[in-house]
């Protein structure tokens, strides 16, 4: 954008950076380009495209470690028909230092000469359901992971693990399901505002409604 003005009869031209979020700073700002790469923003237009995808967002938590500065951006979400239900879904998004460091880098070494850098910067956000009681008919893990692998698609592979816990030494085991999905966010998007994850978010709703169809069942003491 350039911007046009007056002082004391003189004209002034001069270039200024437009960030996504729409905020003005001069071009070449070293702390203009660092402020366009919107992790918050990010994850606030996620909240509100869940919500739009058929989710109830209930929380929201971010992390640093003080040493590595890695970040993790977490947000407990549920299915907007299944509020207090036994299915919890939490969105966590690993911000990985050096990645954004290296973005910020090949920005910065673009100097005027701007241009969208290449699509080779990428953060993992992982979508993490859990099963909230004790299964007591656990189903098929072969099965399961089969047929969620199908509702995931390549958008979103999806793992399926249990853990059995055993309280005392003479109680039978119980176990409990951890089902993660996985995809990358692209940084490239994130800062030029455009990232949606619209069909990753259509996956997970999809898998958390075969989830809530089958819970029931599983939650059953065998007949």
């Amino acid at each position: 954008m350039v911007s046009i003005g007056g002082l004391n009869g003189q004209l002034i031209c001069r270039t200024v950076l437009v960030t996504p979020s729409g905020k003005f700073f001069p071009q070449g700002s070293r702390l203009a380009r660092r402020m366009a790469i919107d992790i918050a923003g990010f994850v606030t237009d996620l909240k509100d495209h869940a919500i739009e995808h058929g989710f109830h967002v209930h929380d929201e938590r971010h992390y640093m470690e003080t040493y590595s500065l890695r970040q993790s951006w977490e947000v407990d979400v549920h299915p907007e028909d299944a509020c207090g239900g036994p299915l919890d879904l939490h969105l966590s998004l690993d911000v990985e230092p050096r990645t954004l460091l290296s973005m910020q880098d090949r920005i910065d070494e673009m100097g005027d000469d701007w241009e969208e850098p290449e699509d080779l910067y990428r953060l993992n956000l992982f979508f993490n359901w859990s099963i909230l009681p004790k299964l007591s008919t656990p189903p098929d893990l072969l099965v399961l992971g089969t047929d969620l692998a199908g509702v995931g698609g390549v958008d979103l592979p999806i793992e399926v693990t249990a853990i059995d816990t055993i309280a005392n030494i003479t109680d039978a085991p119980e176990r409990s399901l951890q089902v993660v999905g996985k995809c990358q966010v692209s940084l490239v998007d994130v800062f030029m505002a455009r990232e949606q994850l619209c069909e990753e978010l259509d996956r997970a709703k999809a898998v958390s409604e075969y989830l809530l169809e089958r819970v029931t069942g599983w939650l059953e003491l065998p007949g």
